[in-house]
């Protein structure tokens, strides 16, 4: 069939229904959904026999509805209404949610139904993002696959909504409004949590902190026994500052100042001197590692993937000490996600943005070779959530890369305008050979976990939820431990080191990717101080990217290109 994706970015989510639907033989092009003229004109240039919308928060022209079937993904189950559907079901604590694709008609999200997935909510509030991401993209995912095969089904008919069937369980749901964000530090712990995470990514929980009004992100409980006022900040760690609350305190990740231009930073960095005076404590770690059965484990967890400076440095100083222990592998496992590489909202708040963005490229090189280094242990990279950039190519320097069925890859820089650096002029090469390494750069487009393992970027793909995952990693890990050619493989793995350092020292590649990078960086020849911007700032995008069009016309689907920057 030929399908369109019309969404409101190329997020994650419409990554991987597009990835899903091209594996299942269909021909799929994309369209941003920039305006009511774009995406009508979209539909009329495709012709497809479906338009399918994964992520979308405009309103269907009922221009392109009423020409063509079109179906719209709901973060919802059968019934509920409305833009703010994860964000009360966090809130009111439901404890079982879901997904529903329903066809666009004239009111919103009231259209016939085509299929639905149901799953159960975790007891403790999930971060907004996190069910997002998890759930709900695998929940969606599906139904984007069975809503293709139900339209290629000439007698297939979508279900009307009707609220008196026991299926349909959901309500219209207003619009959260900025009073149902606010929160005061006298709440209990937990209530705060709640609020928050139903916010997190976006918009955030609305408080005052250190007498400024901020919004608030990334929290998790702290001690019960502390001393101080609620919202008096009572000591910091790696980033995040802990706060009083009315029954306990909270650690406190991210915040975002509530002033014009104000970018969402790591608490400790956006207070600045505020906070500077508060003592370190412990309790709040972004980086752990533990050992069992010969296998060491460096966990690291960065908030949304992105890696400042000091965080590289603290994980390249976490992986010199696993790797100078008596253990037999060394798993490297990131978190929700895995790594996007180096930070940009703390290089674009930084003073000298050029400046913060070269020493963050070098603390991130950094980390790269403590992994293609270390040759006293065979190392596994555990991916379970999604990467790009150099965080796909810090995980390629391990010997084995294990990738969770629902990740999706983006082993390319050039849609931020950069030449990219961590070592990927060897990895990558190494691995997927000189002509998939070029495609896969030049084209900047994702990969699912299984091309992953086909053209090489990554050896077994898994199942399961990410602590299932982890948990399967681990056996895999313990077994490699006791394998009887455990001995030959590190064998190998030194002489694979060494030949290659003997050919051309990573030195050397480290040199001529720094040298393109200061281009980059320095001299803005491709862009990447806007691109930088335009990704920290959320700037809506203007036009399908370049990259995409061009993509869909290749494939036959032959709408114009629209020039607009792409930040995935």
């Amino acid at each position: 069939m030929r399908i369109l994706l019309l969404c409101s970015s190329f997020n994650g989510l419409t990554q991987r229904a597009w990835l899903e639907l091209r594996r299942a033989g269909h021909d799929v092009s994309v369209e941003l959904a920039v305006s009511e003229e774009a995406m009508v004109e979209a539909a009329e240039v495709a012709k497809p026999d479906l338009v399918i919308c994964p992520f979308l928060k405009e309103r269907v022209p009922s221009a392109l509805w009423r020409a063509h079937r079109t179906v719209i993904v709901h973060p919802g189950p059968p019934g509920d209404r409305g833009p703010s559907s994860l964000d009360w079901a966090i809130r009111e604590a439901e404890s079982e949610w879901g997904v529903t694709a329903l066809q666009a008609v004239e009111e919103m999200d009231a259209g016939p139904i085509w299929g639905y997935r149901t799953f159960v909510l975790p007891e403790e509030a999930p971060r907004k993002s996190a069910l997002y991401n998890g759930p709900v993209a695998d929940a969606a995912v599906e139904l984007v696959v069975e809503v293709a095969g139900k339209a290629a089904d000439a007698s297939f008919e979508p279900v009307p909504l009707d609220y008196r069937s026991p299926e349909v369980r959901g309500r219209l749901r207003r619009a959260m409004r900025h009073a149902d964000r606010e929160f005061a530090w006298a709440d209990s712990t937990q209530e705060i949590v709640r609020t928050v995470r139903a916010a997190d990514g976006s918009p955030g929980g609305r408080a005052r902190l250190c007498g400024l009004p901020v919004r608030v992100f990334d929290v998790y409980a702290g001690p019960v026994e502390v001393s101080g006022r609620p919202g008096e900040v009572v000591g910091r760690r790696e980033g995040a500052v802990l706060v009083c609350t009315g029954d306990g305190s909270l650690w406190v990740g991210h915040v975002r100042m509530e002033r014009e231009g104000a970018i969402k930073l790591p608490a400790a960095m956006a207070l600045g001197e505020l906070v500077a005076g508060a003592p370190e404590r412990s309790g709040y770690s972004e980086i752990t590692y533990d050992r069992s059965d010969g296998v060491g484990v460096v966990s690291f967890d960065f908030y949304n993937g992105a890696m400042s400076t000091e965080q590289c440095r603290r994980l390249a100083a976490a992986l010199r000490y696993a790797a100078g222990q008596d253990t037999r592998v060394l798993v490297v496992r990131g978190g929700e996600v895995f790594s996007n590489g180096i930070h940009l909202n703390v290089i674009e708040a930084s003073r000298h943005p050029e400046l913060e963005a070269w020493m963050n490229i070098n603390a991130i090189n950094g980390v790269c070779r403590e992994v293609i280094g270390c040759t006293g242990q065979l190392v596994v990279a555990s991916l379970g959530g999604n990467a790009g950039a150099g965080g796909v190519m810090m995980g390629l320097g391990a010997d084995r890369v294990v990738v969770r069925e629902s990740v999706v890859l983006n082993p390319h820089y050039r849609t931020m305008g950069l030449f990219g650096s961590e070592f990927w002029t060897y990895v990558l090469p190494r691995r997927v050979g000189a002509e998939v390494a070029l495609r896969l750069t030049q084209e900047a487009l994702p990969v699912g976990a299984a091309q992953a393992v086909e053209v090489g970027l990554a050896d077994r793909v898994l199942g399961g939820s990410r602590l299932e995952f982890e948990r399967r990693v681990l056996e895999y890990a313990e077994r490699l431990a006791v394998d009887p050619g455990y001995d030959r493989l590190l064998a190998g793995r030194r002489k694979a080191r060494e030949a290659d350092e003997r050919r051309k020292p990573l030195d050397a590649f480290r040199a001529e990717e720094l040298a393109e990078m200061s281009r980059d960086m320095f001299d803005d020849r491709n862009g990447f101080r806007e691109a930088r911007r335009a990704f920290v700032h959320k700037v809506k995008a203007s036009g399908t990217p370049e990259h995409l069009a061009r993509h869909r016309e290749l494939s036959g689907a032959s709408a114009p290109a629209v020039a607009g920057a792409s930040h995935m």
